[in-house]
């Protein structure tokens, strides 16, 4: 059996589309779906309890998607355990195959293939920053995100519960070294990319607090990572890749904005908390 945690804030509009790709497919006793609803007020829920018995429904008052995925964890028993964003729909294909395939014994970390779906009125600019970020090697070796990641029974133990921060992929990430990962062929899943290029800057600002909060808090971990992306291959990279130059003017405007606005952000938070004490 298989385990899929699926923390779930106020996606009502979402929730069953997602349960079905999930279920998809699935035989008796294949999968333990739990469905942890934080602080929704909408019918997320009882939406979710129409699956009812191959989806589990948790609530809680408590709007915090770390929160979530600890009940989530508290309540579910097998491996491989898959966690998985409520929004990520039939977008998301995922192969029986893979979806109950044990890691390998040298793998503890999973994730499977990205594709960014555009929309027909998407900035051009949106569209150059993914074709760049999505070439990119370090993107390419060991990605764990795109609202879906797993873990064998050994990666899992090699943490506790999820901290209060806002990349719990990064977190995760961070437990494995990119021999440890491996992206699953057979997964699929799919990333609508932000119609405007504002749109994705908010993203990325967000996306960029998370990584200032890993930094701050797991040091060590995080200084290991960076060791491992190997900057300069990546420059080397881009530049042996003409068809790359154009699209690295948004990359590169949207990285700069991004963390200039993470960074004033993050300030604002310091003062705030300095200011409560």
């Amino acid at each position: 059996m298989t385990s899929i945690i699926i923390p779930a804030h106020n996606e009502a509009s979402v929730i069953q589309r997602g349960l079905r790709a999930v279920l998809d497919g699935a035989t008796p006793g294949e999968l333990e779906v739990i469905v942890v609803c934080n602080g929704c007020s909408d019918a997320t829920a009882a939406l979710a309890r129409e699956f009812s018995p191959a989806v589990q429904v948790i609530e809680t008052d408590v709007a915090s998607k770390s929160n979530a995925l600890n009940l989530g964890d508290d309540a579910a028993h097998s491996f491989p355990r898959i966690y998985m964003d409520a929004d990520v729909g039939d977008g998301h294909r995922l192969d029986p195959q893979a979806r109950g395939r044990p890691a390998r014994p040298d793998r503890d970390g999973r994730g499977p293939a990205v594709e960014t779906l555009f929309s027909p009125d998407c900035d051009w600019s949106v569209r150059a920053f993914y074709d760049f970020w999505m070439d990119l090697p370090f993107v390419q070796d060991g990605m764990m995100a795109a609202g879906v990641y797993a873990v064998s029974e050994a990666g899992r133990a090699r943490f506790g519960r999820f901290p209060d921060i806002i990349a719990d992929d990064g977190f995760c990430r961070l437990q494995f070294t990119s021999a440890e990962r491996i992206e699953v062929a057979e997964a699929v899943s799919q990333v609508s990319a932000p119609a405007r290029l504002s749109d994705l800057i908010k993203i990325r600002t967000r996306s960029r607090l998370g990584v200032h909060q890993l930094q701050a808090r797991y040091p060590e971990l995080f200084a290991a990572e960076r060791r491992a992306k190997r900057y300069g291959h990546t420059i080397g990279h881009v530049l042996r890749r003409p068809a790359l130059y154009v699209s690295a003017v948004p990359f590169v405007a949207v990285s700069v904005i991004s963390r200039l606005r993470a960074a004033r952000q993050e300030a604002r938070q310091r003062e705030l908390c300095v200011g409560a004490r």
